[in-house]
């Protein structure tokens, strides 16, 4: 099996062969956990999630080591502790939970590892003290910068270089850097931050920036080469490009073997942003569309493009999902088939095609029909068999053709059931007039009886 993916550093795609076939490795930025996060925060959790799910395919569930991380002490973080009087461990905590959970409903798989920055302080202040052993690290009283000018092959990532970095910027004389670029490594505490976001240091009491803590999880976890690094496009500089200089400087080897980024989501032609007040949570959202929608939608686009992402997106979405579960459900009772079909492998092997890829669901959706239509059982098993594993690898079709059609929660479903038993008593006692009154008291909800020698089901319409 061949895949090849875009690497943002080569600026092309290219074949993947992992370090080692056995444990394959892939880091992706996590979020920063003080508040709920948006539904542009989730495109990365789709698409690499998608990714996880097409490496594990092809070199084993156990093979495939996936990190995700928290970043649990930020400014952000701070200030909504002093805002709010909860302690940094409580909000963060909170919201980890709440984003866990809102990737599970979008069927995220869990990340072999997620690892929190709080957790590897240490390994941050190791890491910095080998930078300053060798003459990339410097101190000044508001902490220890990187001294970019060290790094020769500083912005390769991005292609920026210092001049571009450099441009219209200036260097902080009240921070006492040396040069415009360079950036923090550990900060030093100010008097008015709680105590539980301040670590001891040979340095000073403070606690790490943002850059560093990527960069000491992934040589704890992963090693100091990783197969993947993962992350939005708007990370690539400076964040990747500062990881990139502390990991390469540190240990003297290359931090990752191919860099992956997503593109944007676009609010009305807009970057989905909180300046801009334009910030749609996937928590709303999960109030109205079901997670499958959520992520049908999301995988309708190329991961590298930007994606329009509007109502008309979701409806579609839902429209394409409902007609594919309809032809799963006319197949859902014939087992035993096996899945022989790689239009939707082949696709996601060539960078994550998942356009390509759902067009080719949608067509064995179509399979899946003609089979019932002509009656031909092993067809039938065989479409359904085909129709699983490419959902498995989309993460879509987790549902039973039941369950997706009929929604909604248990007491709903438990209401619209007794409503359905008593239309079928009804026709058995040949009160036609009270059968009729039932099937159009559902039909005005949306719901649709189907009749058949085994009963009646129901579904929404």
């Amino acid at each position: 099996m061949s895949i090849r993916l875009y690497d943002s550093m080569a600026r092309e795609k290219r074949a993947f062969e992992p370090q080692d076939p056995n444990r394959v490795t892939m880091y992706v930025c996590g979020p920063t956990v003080y508040n709920r996060a948006h539904i542009g925060n989730f495109r990365p959790v789709i698409v690499f999630d998608t990714l996880f799910r097409l490496l594990r395919s092809a070199y084993g569930d156990d093979a495939v080591i996936y990190a995700r991380n928290f970043t649990d002490i930020d400014d952000k973080i701070i200030t909504a502790s002093q805002e709010t009087g909860e302690s940094i461990e409580a909000i963060t905590k909170k919201y980890a939970e709440i984003y866990s959970e809102d990737a599970a409903a979008v069927n995220a798989l869990q990340p072999t590892i997620m690892p929190w920055a709080t957790d590897h302080v240490g390994d941050m202040l190791s890491l910095i003290e080998n930078l300053e052993r060798k003459g990339y690290a410097y101190a000044t009283d508001a902490g220890v910068f990187f001294n970019v000018p060290q790094m020769d092959e500083y912005g390769r990532l991005s292609k920026r270089n210092l001049d571009d970095n450099q441009a219209g910027a200036r260097v902080d004389v009240d921070l006492g850097k040396r040069d415009a670029a360079d950036f923090a490594l550990w900060k030093f505490a100010k008097p008015d931050e709680p105590e539980d976001a301040i670590w001891d240091s040979k340095w000073g009491r403070g606690r790490p920036g943002w850059h560093i803590e990527c960069s000491a999880m992934i040589a704890k976890h992963l090693g100091k080469t990783i197969d993947i690094h993962g992350g939005g496009v708007d990370l690539q500089f400076p964040h990747h490009e500062n990881e990139i200089a502390q990991s390469e400087c540190a240990h003297g080897q290359t931090m990752a073997n191919f860099w992956m980024h997503n593109g944007f989501l676009d609010m009305g032609g807009e970057k989905m942003s909180k300046s801009l007040g334009n910030v749609v949570l996937l928590n709303d959202l999960l109030g109205d569309w079901d997670g499958e929608v959520i992520r049908f939608a999301m995988l309708s686009g190329h991961y590298r493009a930007p994606l329009d992402w509007t109502t008309d997106l979701l409806e579609q979405a839902k429209t394409t999902l409902s007609r594919i579960y309809g032809a799963m459900r006319r197949v859902w009772e014939v087992e035993g088939g096996e899945a022989t079909d790689r239009g939707v492998l082949d696709a996601l092997s060539d960078d994550l095609n998942t356009p390509i890829a759902l067009a080719e669901l949608s067509r064995l959706a179509g399979e899946a029909n003609g089979a019932a239509d002509r009656k031909d059982e092993a067809a039938m098993a065989e479409a359904r068999a085909n129709l699983l594993a490419a959902g498995a690898l989309l993460g879509l079709l987790t549902k039973t053709p039941a369950e997706w059609e009929q929604g909604g929660d248990s007491d709903e479903k438990a209401r619209i059931d007794a409503l359905v038993a008593a239309r079928v008593q009804a026709r058995a006692d040949k009160n036609w007039a009270e059968a009729d009154r039932l099937r159009d008291e559902l039909a005005a909800e949306g719901i649709e009886i189907m009749d058949s020698a085994d009963g009646a089901t129901w579904r929404r319409v």
